[in-house]
């Protein structure tokens, strides 16, 4: 008996053994493989971390820290690690050595509900899934072969802007308007038009434009709950309590979003049936059954319904929708801000534009290769304002390095775009609009700015983005001679949201350049 207790506590005492110099072995090759450390991290509170610290403006809150504790940081919201990133050194490695590593989106309530449940765009993890949705996006909408053939319709756009801008004027002096919503409802019949082939927006449809109205109030409503910090997203016990409701209006935007885009399909639909029915009828086949990316998901759900139901197609068009709709216009409000305060700068833009567009014809988007020096004033508009001040979150998918420092898997990764393009060791005089920047460094510069993005992730929509921006602020260039209200400095106070908008709405005094009135409704 006691041989037999010896042998097993022998045994024991060797499996023992064994696994502690297994564990010791394990826990030295971590060591090995991991021995840079950990980012600075600036004192936290408990349970909160850092929270408490993002008063908004978040990324100028972050700007801050940055400042105080440098350009590589590891935070805690709450439960949550945040490597924050503010300089271009480090965000360039996030995204060359480590893109696939941070490919992945964290996940987030916002995911759940407007990404719906993490399979959308902007929200899908990094696999076959999320390529095909990017194939589709940038073969379908917006490859350089789709935005030529629809140029047209963002010529068309442009010019009813100038008609609205027309209609509205009382003259002789200079008359005031608003541009934002003005700027939205271009933004938004581009998009639809490119999409389903229908204008929202100065349509006479009564119906038409209270969609239209509908769909402004939820953007905004969304843009505002992206931009906020949550405790539901980085404090469990904040969730299961349901602190300050937060999930609550997830669920009910979520809802209406459901509804209006779910309204798209179903009227598409119909108008689909109708001209098939004609087709049947003529005898012939369409070869614009494919035209536009609503006819596309439509079709490709006859082909497959079981994997193209209508929650894949309600995702598709919403991601394309509102992303495209919100940036474009707060990027061209921010432009002509810039302008009104640079008067000479606008002097310069409608000197360009008058010197290369034949004199009685209103600039067109294949006009815009003329113009270097108004490319150059949306680029440096995007630079000092960009719509995307904090990169869309992403997440490491396993322990990788930046800048010297371990960073662990699940780790959640923000990049100050707007710190890192006011670097004043990449840039001379960062706060200064100064478009010529980008001409007299012959574009070197540009590469530095990351108002779209970066690695795999960075965002299709950039060429319809760049060429809408510059055909409207060009347009109003070319078309209105443009003042301040009461020559006072336009207020560039940055509002609460996710794409930045202006603290407050941009007013402006306008009136028709000789000739334009007639030619514009010619056309």
């Amino acid at each position: 008996m006691d041989e037999l207790y010896f042998s097993i506590t022998t045994t024991t005492l060797s499996f023992l053994l064994l696994s502690s110099l297994l564990i010791l072995i394990k826990l030295s090759n971590n060591h090995k493989k991991n021995p840079n450390p950990n980012p600075p991290s600036p004192p936290g509170l408990p349970l909160v971390g850092h929270l408490h610290l993002l008063k908004p403006p978040i990324h100028q809150a972050l700007a801050h820290l940055s400042d105080l504790h440098g350009p590589i940081l590891l935070l805690r919201f709450g439960s949550r690690r945040v490597l924050l990133v503010s300089s271009y050194s480090a965000a360039d490695e996030c995204f060359t050595v480590n893109d696939i590593t941070f490919a992945n989106r964290p996940r987030l309530l916002a995911g759940k509900y407007f990404g719906y449940d993490f399979t959308s765009l902007g929200w899908a993890p990094y696999g076959p899934h999320w390529r095909n949705l990017r194939r589709m996006s940038t073969v379908e909408v917006l490859s350089t072969n789709r935005l030529l053939s629809s140029s047209d319709v963002r010529s068309d756009e442009a010019r009813s802007l100038v008609k609205a801008l027309l209609r509205e004027y009382s003259g002789p002096s200079f008359h005031r308007t608003e541009l934002k919503p003005k700027f939205f409802g271009f933004a938004y019949n581009v998009v639809m038009r490119m999409m389903a082939n229908k204008r929202y927006y100065g349509d006479a449809d009564e119906s038409s434009s209270e969609a239209g109205t509908e769909f402004r109030d939820m953007v905004k409503e969304t843009a505002f709950a992206l931009s906020t910090s949550n405790a539901a997203d980085f404090i469990p016990l904040a969730r299961w309590f349901r602190v300050g409701g937060y999930e609550k209006k997830l669920k009910s935007l979520r809802k209406r979003r459901d509804k209006f885009f779910q309204g798209l399909i179903e009227e598409h639909r119909e108008k689909k049936k109708k001209m098939n029915m004609n087709i049947s009828q003529d005898g012939k086949s369409s070869s614009t059954s494919r035209s536009t990316f609503m006819d596309l998901l439509l079709s490709m759900q006859d082909d497959d319904p079981e994997h193209v139901p209508d929650v894949f197609i309600r995702h598709s068009i919403s991601h394309l929708l509102v992303a495209g709709t919100e940036t474009s216009s707060v990027t061209m409000e921010w432009a002509m801000s810039l302008l009104l305060n640079n008067i000479e700068t606008l002097r310069k833009v409608r000197a360009e534009i008058d010197l290369n567009i034949e004199q009685g014809s209103i600039l067109e988007e294949g006009d815009l290769h003329k113009l270097p020096y108004l490319q150059a004033v949306v680029t440096e508009t995007l630079r000092l304002k960009s719509s995307a001040p904090l990169l869309l979150p992403h997440e490491s998918s396993q322990d990788c390095n930046v800048g010297g420092f371990h960073v662990p898997k699940s780790t959640m990764l923000l990049v100050n775009a707007w710190k890192i393009h006011r670097d004043p060791e990449i840039w001379e005089e960062p706060n200064k609009f100064k478009p010529e920047r980008f001409l007299n460094n012959e574009g070197k510069e540009k590469c530095k700015t990351m108002a779209f993005g970066l690695g795999r992730r960075r965002c299709p929509g950039e060429g319809l983005a760049l060429r809408v921006v510059a055909l409207v602020v060009g347009t109003l260039v070319q078309c209105f001679e443009w003042e301040r209200v009461d020559d006072k400095e336009i207020d560039m106070d940055e509002g609460v949201g996710m794409t930045m908008p202006k603290a407050k709405p941009l007013e402006a005094m306008y009136k028709p350049r000789k000739g334009i009135a007639d030619l514009a409704f010619q056309l």
